[in-house]
């Protein structure tokens, strides 16, 4: 077990990162007098990786992992071995900024329900926009399909300061998310069977489930190469996209929306492989089928987790963060391509 000595630990999942690791390790480092400690977590990675941090950075503390256990679950079997009052998920190809972290801590220590923050994630190769995952705070329109302020679909937004209040959103951005550890554990952590993308959407919907709420903080930065594991546009991060899209809805929604959403996904997923029909993306077609036969053949195991998620609900706690109308009619039909133009009520973090 890892007891740290300052309130949070900054955990840092790495598979064959290392030259991130040499690019972005020192300024996290420097920036951990501010009040954390690192911990990388490596998943035996070929590079060498574990071998250079112990012989390079004695002062973070190093986890071996013998197998590469994807995101969720290289995440959840570290985890179980760090002791901190707040965890900070922190993806290898991430750049951090001086000050980033305390505006993060004093949110998460003036706030007993706030369960988990992220900061504004920008674009370390375009600096001035905001980043494809997680962007200045994730949000859920009324059909299931995620956005963000500063991202709706692929447009990115440039940051003008037009995001940097704080406010309450639907997820945090798993590249970089700060959770309060005994919230994380009492939600059930992250699920395994997620293997990546959306697992942290899934955690922030059970945590908001359980009465928390999920923030996004406007005066912290962070920078994400993006794309470093799974390549934005591939097949892969396609069919674990829309796979686990539709298993957090049904680990997670009302049953009686359920009924009507799930079959109106399996129109609407089809629908949306027409950009793909166009361009003889046939590959990304494919993926986005082997997904729907992969949530229908695995349904049994989504549904007994639904029976887990939603054991502790708190009936009165109103969800933030959702959207009551389509991004899909907005965005395509009616040209309204960002956060801004869409109408979303964003609520202040208090």
């Amino acid at each position: 077990m890892i007891v740290c000595n300052s309130l949070t630990a900054v955990v840092i999942l790495s598979y064959n990162s290392l030259e991130w690791h040499k690019l972005f390790l020192p300024k996290i480092v420097e920036q951990a007098a501010s009040g954390y400690d690192v911990v990388l977590v490596d998943h035996a990675s070929p590079d060498n990786t574990a071998d250079y941090i112990q012989a390079h950075f004695p002062s973070v503390k190093l986890i071996r992992l013998t197998q590469n256990l994807g995101f969720a679950g290289g995440y959840a079997a570290a985890l179980e071995q760090v002791k901190a009052k707040y965890f900070i998920l922190l993806s290898a190809d991430f750049q951090v900024t001086d000050n980033w972290y305390p505006p993060l801590v004093a949110a998460m220590e003036n706030n007993a329900r706030l369960a988990a923050v992220q900061p504004k994630v920008r674009y370390w190769k375009q600096p001035e926009l905001f980043e494809y995952a997680g962007a200045a705070g994730g949000y859920m329109d009324k059909w299931g399909y995620m956005f963000c302020r500063g991202r709706v679909f692929d447009r990115l937004e440039a940051d003008s300061g037009q995001y940097d209040e704080d406010v309450k959103v639907f997820w945090a951005s798993g590249g970089c998310f700060m959770v309060r550890s005994d919230a994380y554990f009492e939600a059930g952590g992250l699920d395994t069977a997620l293997f990546a993308h959306m697992e942290e959407i899934d955690l922030c919907w059970r945590l908001q489930n359980r009465g928390y709420t999920i923030g996004a903080i406007g005066n912290s930065t962070v920078f994400h190469v993006g794309g470093s594991v799974i390549s934005y546009g591939s097949p892969q991060k396609t069919f674990y996209n829309y796979r686990n899209n539709l298993a957090l809805l049904v680990k997670n929604e009302r049953r009686a929306k359920l009924l009507w959403l799930i079959p109106l996904r399996l129109v609407l997923d089809g629908v949306s492989c027409l950009p793909f029909l166009t361009k003889g993306n046939f590959k990304n077609i494919l993926a986005v089928a082997r997904a729907h036969f992969s949530f229908y053949r695995t349904l049994p195991y989504w549904l007994k987790q639904r029976k887990a998620a939603r054991a502790d609900l708190k009936k009165d706690h109103i969800i933030s963060g959702v959207f009551n109308k389509s991004i899909i009619v907005k965005y395509f039909l009616k040209k309204q391509a960002t956060f801004t133009q869409l109408g979303v009520n964003a609520e202040t973090l208090s």
